[in-house]
């Protein structure tokens, strides 16, 4: 007889409806206290699932999928702002969560951890929403503003932001032509190996350990006869949000003093991303914040500092 998996291990997906009417998909994974865990850029919101096994017991995880990533692959975006979009639906995705837990218990805000990303949306959302519903927030590896200014040079890439932004933009200008193709193996072989190679150097550019680095170089490997039958369904969709990053100026400073909740940095030492010194500085520009450094890690903490990152997420949850 096969044994019955407790409900606390069984992982289920649920569809929660946006603003527009679109059916949010979101995977939930635990028993107990709602958590709401935002996902980074290009991942799926299920790969936090090794981090919150443990906590299972005493949490219940909601793990919105942002419309163009793992299982909302197929969710495509109304409109160009696309973070400003993903502030919308986890405003949804909030009220969904509370509503089905006020049933059962006085819960009226609960805590909310975002990482890279999924961070940058939370600062969107306390610009937008503030933050009623919100117990505390755990933001990890994520400034709340994206461009270089005069009195912040902490935006993406730091001092290489003018260089690699001007990357991006070739790439983007050369892929312009055929975005209407749908099917990544009907591209022009010489694109294909271009965003598959400007994929493969972001994510390189991520992780700070030299184990990380040979895991991205092998993954990211691909024979000739690979990429030529190679199916990639978001290619299209980072594209665009690459489009936006550069585009639009996604400056949220002016909302930090009024994120009063208890806010946990959770800054990586050696991310190529956000310069860590310029994260600290958030400390001071929030009311109530606190920061914990993890020396040795780059920008994807998860898979650079996966213990740090989980005691950190435990230590979050349970203060």
């Amino acid at each position: 007889m096969i044994p019955k998996i407790p409900t606390q291990y069984q992982l289920r997906t649920i569809t929660v409806a946006a603003a527009d009417g679109t059916l949010l998909p979101v995977s939930v994974f635990g028993s107990g206290q709602p958590v709401l865990l935002l996902h980074a850029f290009g991942m799926d919101a299920r790969q936090f699932l090794p981090f919150i096994l443990p906590l299972a017991q005493n949490y219940t995880f909601y793990l919105p999928h942002f419309r163009g990533f793992g299982l909302a692959t197929d969710l495509t975006l109304p409109s160009f702002d696309f973070i400003v979009q993903y502030a919308s639906d986890t405003q949804q995705v909030l009220q969904y969560i509370l509503q089905q837990t006020s049933a059962q218990t006085a819960i009226d805000d609960i805590p909310v951890a975002g990482i890279s990303m999924g961070a940058l949306v939370m600062w969107a959302y306390f610009h937008r929403f503030g933050t009623n519903n919100i117990s505390r927030y755990l933001n990890i590896d994520q400034a709340p503003i994206i461009h270089n200014q005069p009195d912040w040079q902490g935006g993406l890439f730091g001092t290489r932001q003018t260089e690699l932004f001007a990357y991006f933009e070739k790439l983007i200008t050369k892929s312009a032509p055929y975005l209407h193709i749908n099917d990544f193996r009907h591209l022009p072989y010489s694109l294909k190996t271009d965003l598959l190679q400007m994929e493969r150097a972001f994510s390189l550019l991520s992780v700070g350990r030299k184990h990380s680095q040979l895991l991205v170089k092998t993954l990211s490997y691909r024979a000739p006869h690979q990429i030529a039958l190679l199916e990639h369904p978001t290619w299209q969709h980072k594209l665009r949000c690459l489009s936006a990053y550069i585009q639009l100026p996604y400056d949220y400073r002016d909302a930090l003093a009024a994120v009063d909740v208890p806010t946990t940095l959770l800054i990586s030492g050696r991310s190529q991303l956000y310069n860590p010194v310029w994260q600290q500085r958030l400390t001071d520009m929030l009311p109530n914040a606190t920061m914990q450094i993890l020396p040795n890690s780059g920008h994807a903490v998860p898979m650079d500092a996966p213990v740090g990152f989980y005691r950190a997420l435990k230590e979050f949850l349970q203060n």
